[in-house]
């Protein structure tokens, strides 16, 4: 099994960046020089995404498959700091390996990406199927489609966009094997029995006006969590480390009191 790539970088505690679905580790490009100045970074690219592998992680648990095969490249006792699809992961790692953490912050992410019998405050699934359905046919108008729902709620969406497709156009089109592999897991997972099992203090950071997560699923995430602290951005939608990055580093540093 080859191992997930990882970039490290800088000084101090250790913080694990965990990105989004069709994403990669540059996406967090705009924060990385000023997070290195007071923590040593992990800049994982997610397996199937980036520079990492896809195979090992198919099956009926792809999350915790995804999970275990990142885990190994993490540091001891880490702050795990997960945006969207990187969020689940970093829940899933502090139920399944609480030992390897020691604190999470969680960005615009939920137990549940997708609408239930009993949880409203999430998308149609029919809209994840569709991406699902479209992404072997008509790769880039899809991804182009869901960077659009990303930046939907902020102050300048133009500006947003065009960095945006600046951070992830390095890699080129992501692996397709991978993006079906994370959606699957943005349209299967339920976390929401699991969520008062998670022991460590966690910050959640989200956008008021988030297309893809309601506002309400960080709020019952902070409801629910044992031990929690919710920041709302204003005039904010999926991606507040891009649209707000000055509030998101000072949040950063007072979740971890730096």
């Amino acid at each position: 099994m080859r191992k997930v790539y990882v970039e490290t970088l800088g000084e101090g505690p250790d913080l694990v960046l965990l990105h989004g679905w069709a994403m990669h580790s540059d996406i967090w490009q705009s924060v990385r020089s000023q997070l290195a100045q007071h923590f040593r970074l992990h800049l994982v690219d997610l397996p199937g995404h980036g520079a990492s592998p896809t195979p090992w992680i198919h099956g009926p648990d792809a999350l915790k498959n995804m999970t275990e095969m990142i885990v190994d490249s993490l540091p001891e006792r880490s702050i795990i700091c997960g945006w969207s699809l990187g969020g689940q992961i970093a829940m899933k790692l502090s139920l399944d390996m609480p030992e390897r953490i020691n604190k999470l912050i969680l960005i615009s992410t939920t137990p549940s990406f997708i609408q239930r019998k009993d949880w409203i405050w999430a998308m149609e699934a029919v809209i994840l199927e569709s991406f699902i359905a479209n992404l072997n046919q008509n790769c880039n108008p899809t991804l182009n489609r869901f960077f659009t729902l990303q930046i939907q709620g902020d102050i300048n969406t133009l500006l947003l966009l065009r960095k945006l497709r600046k951070y992830i156009s390095k890699e080129g089109v992501p692996d397709r094997d991978g993006l079906q592999i994370g959606m699957k897991i943005l349209l299967t997972t339920d976390l929401r029995r699991n969520i008062k099992n998670i022991n460590h203090p966690v910050t959640l950071l989200h956008g008021k006006n988030d297309a893809i997560v309601p506002p309400d699923a960080a709020k019952w995430l902070h409801d629910n969590l044992q031990n929690s602290k919710l920041i709302m951005f204003s005039d904010c939608g999926h991606i507040p480390f891009l649209s707000h990055a000055d509030q998101f580093l000072s949040s950063i540093f007072k979740a971890t009191r730096i």
